[in-house]
C-alpha cells in the first residue's frame, strides 16, 4: 500500500524536481477530493527531501483555491512566499504568470486489454484513422495502450492509430503575457497554417495535406469538462469515448452537442445587450489581463459601456447584485469558461463568443475556440473600425432592426458619466421622499447604456400609505400557547 501511495502522487519524482531546481519553499495544491490525503503527502515529500539533501524544505497546503481547482492558485502561493507551486489532480495545464508549476495528474485504474479490445473493434467500421486523446489521469497508462496496439495489428486489422502526447508536467513562469500565449492554433487552417495541435494539455501533429475533420476521434476518460472542451472545439469530428469505469463505449452525445447550440443562442442575446460585465475568473493563466483589455477595447469599439469585476467563483447570487448588467463575459481557463447560466439572471459568455456578438458583421463558422490567443487572432481590432457598418443589425429578440449606439468619444463619455452620476445623486434624494400615491417620479428607461443611467430608472417609494384614511387600523389578538397546541385549540 506504501509503494502504491508513493506511485500515485509520485513522492519520488517530485522530491528529485524540487532539489533539483532548489526549491526551499513548496505551496502544494490539492482539489477537495484529495485534501484527505494531504497530511500523508506533506510526511512522505519531508522524508524524501531529506534524504536528497541537507536543505531545509518547507511544504505548505493550499486548499478551497479562489477560481477553478485546475488553475494554478499562485495568489495563494504567493501569500506564502512560495518558490513552486505542486498542483495534484485534474488540471488544465494553463501557463502560469509568475511561479513555475509541477503537476502530478494521478493514476487512474483502467483495463487496457478491453479498451484496446473496444478501440480495434469500432475503428474496423470506420474508413477513417484514428486519433487517440485521454485524460490525463490515464496518462501513465498510454504507454502500455501503444504497446497493446502494436501487439494487436494483425493483417485483417490495418488500421492507421494516432496517439496524443502529454504537453509537459512543469510549466516555467510567463515573463511576457503575450509570449506565453503564443502557441499553434487547435482548431482551423484559416487561422493558422500550423499541423500541431494543443489542447486540454495535449498536443499531437497531423501529416501534411490532412485535417482533424478527417479523423475519427477517440476519447479515454470519464465526460469531464476537458471532454466537454474536445466536443466543442472539434465539433465537426466524429469522437468515442471510452468510459474506463463502465468498460463501455459512449457514442451518442447530443447533450454535448445541444451546449453548442445554446452558446448561439446566448450570442445572439449577447448583441442586443449595452452594459457588461467582465467576470475576472482567473489570476493565475498567463494572458488573462490581456484579454480583459482586449474585451474592453472590443466592447468600447462597439459603442457599449464595461465593467470590470472580481468576486471568486461566480453563482447566481453574486450576479445578481449586479442587475445592470444585461450580459458577463468570463475570463477564465478553457475547462472553466463554460458555465451554465440558466439560473442566472443575464447569461455569462466566454470571450470567444463575445468576439461574435460585438464586433459588427462577424458570423459563425461552427468553429469553436478556447484559449486566449486564438480569440485574440479571430477578430483583429484594427480592421474593426473598417469593417463597422452604420446600417442597423436585425435583433431576433426585439424582432426587428435596431441600432447600436456609439459612444466611442472618450472625452465625451466622461462628461456623460459625471452629468448622469450627479443626476443620480438628485434622483435618488427626491426617491426617498414620499409623495403621496405618485408613483411616477421617475421615467423608466428601456435602454440604459451605463449603470448610473440604470439605476436613474429606479425609485424607492417608501411605504404604502392610504392617504384618504389616516386612521390606524384596529389591532387583532394572535394565538397563543405552543405550535404543537394553542390554547383556542
Amino acid at each position: 500500500m506504501e509503494l502504491e501511495f508513493e506511485s500515485r502522487y509520485e513522492i519520488n519524482r517530485t522530491a528529485e524536481f524540487i532539489i533539483s531546481k532548489s526549491f526551499t519553499r513548496i505551496a502544494l495544491q490539492f482539489p477537495d477530493e484529495l485534501l484527505k490525503e494531504s497530511t500523508k503527502v506533506v510526511s512522505a515529500l519531508k522524508s524524501k527531501t531529506r534524504l536528497l539533501t541537507d536543505r531545509e524544505v518547507r511544504f505548505f497546503v493550499m486548499a478551497d483555491t479562489t477560481y477553478g481547482s485546475c488553475c494554478i492558485d499562485e495568489v495563494g502561493a504567493l501569500h506564502i512566499d512560495a518558490d513552486c507551486v505542486v498542483h495534484y489532480g485534474q488540471t488544465c495545464l494553463s501557463p502560469t504568470s509568475v511561479l513555475p508549476a509541477f503537476f502530478v495528474f494521478g493514476k487512474a485504474s483502467i483495463n487496457v486489454s478491453s479498451c484496446v479490445k473496444h478501440l480495434i473493434d469500432y475503428a474496423s467500421k470506420s474508413v477513417k484513422p484514428i486519433m487517440i486523446l485521454y485524460g490525463l489521469e490515464y496518462a501513465h497508462m498510454i504507454p502500455h495502450i501503444r504497446e497493446e496496439l502494436g501487439l494487436s495489428k494483425t493483417e485483417s486489422h490495418q488500421l492507421k492509430f494516432s496517439v496524443a502526447n502529454v504537453l509537459c508536467s512543469f510549466i516555467s513562469q510567463s515573463k511576457d503575457p503575450r509570449e506565453s500565449m503564443e502557441h499553434p492554433r487547435p482548431y482551423s487552417d484559416s487561422l493558422s497554417s500550423s499541423r500541431n495541435y494543443r489542447l486540454g494539455g495535449l498536443t499531437w501533429d497531423l501529416p501534411e495535406g490532412s485535417n482533424i475533420e478527417d479523423y475519427l476521434l477517440f476519447w479515454i476518460g470519464s465526460d469531464s469538462s476537458a471532454f466537454a472542451n474536445v466536443v466543442l472545439t472539434f465539433n465537426g469530428c466524429d469522437i468515442v469515448r471510452y468510459d474506463a469505469e463502465e468498460d463501455s463505449l459512449v457514442t451518442e452525445f447530443y447533450q454535448q452537442r445541444r451546449i453548442l447550440q445554446r452558446r448561439y443562442y446566448l450570442v445572439e442575446k449577447a448583441k442586443d445587450a449595452n452594459i457588461i460585465g467582465i467576470l475576472v475568473g482567473t489570476l493565475g493563466v498567463a494572458g488573462y489581463l490581456h484579454m480583459i483589455h482586449h474585451m474592453q477595447a472590443l466592447i468600447s469599439a462597439a459603442g457599449k459601456k464595461s465593467y470590470i469585476l472580481a468576486m471568486g467563483r461566480p453563482n447566481p447570487a453574486k450576479l445578481a447584485n449586479f442587475p445592470e448588467c444585461d450580459v458577463f463575459i468570463y475570463i477564465s481557463c478553457a475547462q472553466t469558461a463554460l458555465l451554465d447560466s440558466k439560473e442566472f439572471m443575464s447569461p455569462v459568455i466566454t470571450p470567444f463568443e463575445a468576439n461574435l456578438a460585438f464586433s459588427r458583421g462577424s458570423e459563425w463558422t461552427g468553429a469553436y475556440l478556447m484559449q486566449f490567443q486564438d480569440v485574440i487572432n479571430s477578430v483583429k481590432l484594427e480592421s474593426e473600425a473598417h469593417s463597422e457598418s452604420e446600417e442597423p443589425r436585425f435583433s431576433f429578440f426585439q424582432g426587428g432592426y435596431v441600432e447600436d449606439h456609439k459612444t466611442n468619444d472618450q472625452a465625451k463619455n466622461g462628461e456623460e458619466d459625471t452629468g448622469e452620476t450627479m443626476a443620480l445623486v438628485q434622483t435618488a434624494e427626491k426617491a426617498l421622499q414620499l409623495k403621496g400615491n405618485d408613483h411616477n417620479l421617475l421615467t423608466k428607461q428601456t435602454t440604459a447604456k451605463s449603470g448610473p443611467e440604470y439605476f436613474l430608472s429606479r425609485a424607492y417609494r417608501g411605504l404604502e400609505i392610504n392617504s384618504d384614511n389616516t386612521s390606524p387600523e384596529p389591532y387583532i389578538v394572535g394565538r397563543s400557547g405552543k405550535a404543537s397546541g394553542y390554547k383556542h385549540e
